[in-house]
């Protein structure tokens, strides 16, 4: 199973960012960080994909906990 990230090309003005995300993921590698499994460009949209995590994005769990300050700490030093 893999998870894809489906980013339209045609609403982006700075396509340069997209391209640094990729490189950034491509270079980093870790058992802790989902890590970049390649792209693809479909008509006008360029398709990351990735491992895929059950549980999804981070910023979904975010806005549906709180979570104190040292849990936080202990979640970014991981």
């Amino acid at each position: 199973q893999v998870a894809l990230k489906k980013m339209p090309l045609r609403k982006r003005s700075r396509k340069e960012l997209i391209v640094n995300e990729i490189q950034v993921m491509k270079e980093n590698k870790h058992p802790n960080i989902v890590n970049y499994l390649g792209s693809y460009l479909v008509n006008e949209d360029l398709w990351l994909v990735m491992e895929y995590v059950d549980g999804g994005t981070l910023t979904s769990v975010l806005v549906q906990l709180f979570i104190e300050e040292r849990m936080i700490a202990a979640i970014s030093r991981e």
